[in-house]
């Protein structure tokens, strides 16, 4: 998913109060709410959105592989929906210059066809429970410096308890509120998930980065899944005889369309959000940490585009990493402008005066939290700066893939340093090693990377301080030849791509035929990798970590002052891919002066963006067709078709794909992003310009019937009229 920006921010930012659209709540918090979420219009009960006992809500949604994105199940036979670019990694490894899926949509037309992903896991929440007891109590007399180990034994011990509790079942513990409380989730994980629908890119990346993070929307971002099962109906490996799923829970889809104001309600697991940290740290976030991701993120992407534009193969390969790449380049683009336009860091500053005016005001608080923000703000203005040169170095050193290369070679190269090296030992490990390349150097591409990793090392060389760059960088560009700074980086640059073992398949094959010490040592990649992971580990990495201080621990204790200053508060922890619940409003905004969105758009749209010249506004010749003579069948109404929608549900990044229910438990949307104006969102809860954008159930399904004739899926469906 994603987040938000703009001067707008500063209308309604408030720390002392809840919006009701606002928090990202774990289930087991829903009775607590349930009369705000009824209040805004829902009809169900607090046991039927979350129940350990009975079907609910929760055993229709799923979480998808760790956690990066989100599904639902809408069907019993374990029919899964989510986003188009939640299953573009899996299109695109399917994907070939004859078969291409990215450009021509897949489609099952029957169970047979569908395709096997392996490494995707399809998990379903069993219960979650707080075990912040267990853990406080495992901790009581531990000194601060071995607590973490401590946490670390506990929080192990209760998840593989759980993981006990039934076939397929894994515990996970993860704290929130920085460690004031720890939460238990037990899920059953499904390893059989195959490939069942997805439209065509033109469909669903419709827009593309123009459009990504914005409003009006008219991209049908969706796919479709299948969990399989063994006979037993329990969690298997794949197998050609496995069994669709037979869920607890699948949810009804909704037919009857959307008016403003309806009760919207989405169920997922969003990545991560950063809602309780200080004006000191978001205003270090812009100058440091962002900056360095914008930077490196668009010299990277900038080259991958060059080389996609100019090979289809190479299209192929690496679109699922463009399309990432380039979403995280522009949220954080989005994410500072917020910053500096959106008065949230004064806010933040505001609130924290009132805060430490609350604490000075009682002995007892000022003892325990006095001296807490001062603490946390010496800590940020130390860590910040060394943390960007961190980062930095990071990107252009130790991310490159001739560097990831070089550390596979660190067993061999132990062996091969020895005064007498075992030639059996050397050969065995050097076997292995072969057996692993075509892993290692998959939808690699060396000219592109070369551009690339030369782009990043000089944006390393512009933004790095020389008194912070290392000898080794320097002493390479001293002795390198060229005309200026650029050049003579071109030629470090090509020097390891067109020579080194490390960037070709076939010179490692050759070196791992005749492995020798010699032959690294006078390897230009190894040297340069070398150096820099050892600079990395022994001066940077740990420079990072000595900088942050003690901003973990002050961290927890301010956040506890924070929840002891607003005790009628009902505090939302922050999203840690963990399931949440968020509920809201169909309703429009005011982005700025003059302007007024609507809360929907309709196939219209898509007809006024077509620009047959720009591959990110295509129209399919068949999409166009149905449109223009508006034949939509069971899925419009009247003249119009629906496409995507907004709501005031609060959502970030891995909450895409999650489903958007009505106040009755019903599907009619499946959320994809989030909206332009609000990508402090991540920050901060802005309930005037927040909105998830989603696309409109009936437009997915007009797509799966209409356009790719694959009926047979909606017929799996319980429609509801």
């Amino acid at each position: 998913m994603k987040k938000f920006l703009l001067s707008l921010l500063a209308l309604s930012l408030s720390f002392g109060s809840v919006m009701a659209d606002e928090g990202m709540w774990l289930p087991i918090q829903v009775a607590k709410i349930h009369g705000k979420m009824t209040d805004a219009g829902l009809k169900l009960s607090a046991a039927d959105i979350y129940n350990i006992n009975q079907a609910s809500l929760k055993d229709a949604i799923v979480r998808l592989g760790g956690g990066f994105c989100t599904a639902e199940i809408i069907s019993k036979e374990g029919l899964l929906m989510t986003n188009h670019h939640c299953a573009y990694d899996l299109i695109q490894n399917h994907s070939s210059v004859d078969k291409d899926y990215l450009t021509n949509g897949f489609w099952a037309m029957t169970r047979s066809e569908e395709l096997t992903n392996p490494g995707l896991t399809a998990s379903i929440l069993v219960r979650m429970e707080d075990v912040t007891a267990q853990v406080m109590k495992a901790i009581e007399g531990v000194e601060e410096g071995k607590k973490a180990g401590a946490i670390a034994k506990i929080t192990k011990e209760i998840a593989d308890a759980a993981g006990k509790e039934g076939d397929g079942y894994t515990g996970d513990v993860r704290p929130i509120f920085y460690g004031n409380q720890y939460i238990l989730s037990v899920y059953i994980t499904y390893k059989d998930v195959r490939l069942v629908g997805a439209p065509p890119s033109s469909i669903g990346k419709f827009g593309g980065d123009t459009d990504n993070w914005m409003w009006p929307r008219h991209t049908g971002d969706f796919s479709m899944l299948r969990i399989y099962t063994g006979a037993d109906g329990k969690p298997a490996d794949y197998a050609a005889d496995n069994v669709p799923l037979k869920p607890k829970h699948s949810l009804p889809v909704s037919m009857k369309g959307l008016q403003e104001n309806d009760y919207a309600m989405v169920m997922g697991y969003p990545g991560t959000t950063n809602r309780y940290l200080t004006s000191a740290n978001l205003a270090s976030n812009l100058n440091n940490y962002n900056q360095a991701i914008i930077d490196m993120f668009g010299a990277r992407m900038q080259e991958y585009k060059k080389s996609m534009d100019a090979d289809a193969a190479t299209r192929i390969a690496l679109a699922s990493t463009y399309a990432s790449g380039m979403n995280t380049y522009k949220y954080f683009i989005g994410q500072s402008l917020g910053l500096r336009n959106g008065g949230l860091v004064e806010k933040k500053a505001a609130y924290e005066a009132d805060l430490q005016k609350w604490i000075d005001a009682d002995g007892a608080r000022k003892q325990q939290w006095g001296n807490v923000l001062a603490e946390m703000n010496k800590d940020m203005a130390n860590y910040g700066p060394v943390n960007r040169e961190y980062l930095y170095f990071l990107f252009a050193f130790v991310n490159q893939p001739f560097t990831r290369f070089n550390n596979q070679l660190g067993a061999l190269k132990g062996l091969l340093a020895e005064k007498k090296p075992d030639a059996a030992k050397v050969k065995e490990t050097a076997d292995k090693l072969k057996e692993k390349l075509d892993d290692i150097y998959g939808e690699y591409f060396p000219a592109t990377e070369q551009a690339a990793f030369a782009a990043m090392l000089l944006v390393y060389h512009r933004e790095t301080p020389a008194d912070k760059q290392p000898a080794f960088f320097k002493e390479l560009l001293a002795k390198t030849k060229g005309a200026d700074v650029q050049a003579k980086i071109n030629t470090i640059a090509a020097d390891v791509y067109s020579k080194s073992l490390l960037t070709s398949k076939e010179r490692m094959e050759a070196f791992l035929n005749k492995p020798s010490k010699k032959a690294m040592d006078k390897d230009a990649g190894v040297s340069l990798a070398t150096a820099a992971m050892k600079h990395f580990s022994e001066v940077v990495a740990p420079a990072n970590q000595a900088a942050s201080g003690n901003l973990n621990a002050n961290r927890k204790l301010l956040m506890a002052a924070m929840m002891a200053f607003e005790s009628s508060r009902d505090f939302a922890p922050d999203a840690n891919s963990t399931l949440r619940v968020t509920y809201g409003n169909v309703k429009p905004y005011n982005p700025k002066d003059g302007v007024k969105y609507k809360y929907y758009t309709t196939h219209e749209g898509i007809l006024q963006k077509e620009d047959p010249s720009n591959e990110e506004f295509i129209v399919p010749a068949k999409l166009k067709e149905l449109l223009v003579k508006k034949d939509f069948g069971k899925y419009g109404s009247a003249d119009m078709l629906n496409t995507c929608f907004l709501s005031t549900n609060d959502i970030t990044g891995g909450n895409s794909g999650s489903p958007v229910i009505n106040a009755k438990g019903e599907l009619v949307g499946v959320a994809f992003d989030g909206n332009w104006e609000s990508m402090t969102g991540d920050l901060m809860f802005n309930p005037a310009v927040q909105r998830t954008i989603s696309v409109d159930i009936r437009y997915v399904l007009f797509i799966i019937d209409k356009f790719a004739g694959a009926g047979h899926l909606v017929n799996e469906m319980n429609l509801v009229y």
